[in-house]
């Protein structure tokens, strides 16, 4: 299955809330970016410690949510293009219902493995100069999600995304959000439980599952 690349895109940090700096503020790159185990050449992450890292790598968010949030917020400048949510990749055709945790894709020539999904923070409410933005990624699932790099290589706009393995096809990462982010750990602890033996999870995603399960007695 391959998807092609609307957008590679990449940003530096900067000031955004007072001194706080971050790097949400993403550009769209026309030329081929070097992929490495820390994510795209010339991108940057503020705070090292929730973003960025082997596991959070690269970001990408479907352009198929757009619309959506136009009708949710109006017509907000920020979603004339790909970037609004800080994300590295854009694609249309791909979505948290579709895509599984562990899809390995190959990503121009670079070999990717999704890792998580993402878990939304005030930055998004702040960006957009609204309240509920947060909110409103966790109730929809419209998460987006985050990539490891398995093997290096080079992407640009216009190339595929190609899924080449599917090990977990029971993890959409639709579900996976809402069992782990999402509020439904304490309905399905048998799911708590399978998935401690899923190894591809993020490793702080392990520990939020590790929490949940001990909290429900699901381990």
């Amino acid at each position: 299955m391959k998807t092609p690349i609307l957008a590679v895109l990449t940003g530096h940090a900067r000031p955004f809330r007072g001194d706080e700096p971050s790097a949400i503020g993403k550009l769209p790159v026309a030329d081929a970016v070097a992929v490495g185990a820390m994510g795209l050449a010339g991108d940057e992450q503020a705070d090292r410690t929730v973003h960025g890292g082997i596991d959070k790598a690269i970001h990408h968010y479907p352009a198929d949510h757009y619309d959506w949030w136009r009708a949710q917020m109006g017509d907000v400048p920020l979603l004339a293009a790909a970037g609004a949510f800080g994300e590295n990749i854009s694609t249309l055709g791909l979505d948290e219902r579709t895509v599984c945790l562990g899809d390995r894709f190959r990503l121009g020539t670079a070999l990717v493995e999704v890792s998580q999904a993402r878990q939304p923070c005030w930055k998004l409410d702040h960006r957009f100069a609204a309240k509920g933005v947060m909110a409103k990624v966790v109730t929809s699932r419209r998460t987006g999600w985050y990539y490891r790099v398995l093997e290096p290589g080079a992407v640009r706009a216009g190339d595929a995304l190609d899924l080449v393995d599917r090990p977990w096809s029971d993890w959409p990462l639709a579900s996976l959000f809402g069992l782990l982010i999402g509020g439904e750990a304490k309905d399905r602890p048998a799911d708590l439980r399978v998935l401690r033996d899923v190894p591809v999870l993020a490793e702080s995603w392990k520990l939020r599952r590790a929490k949940l399960a001990e909290q429900y007695g699901a381990d």
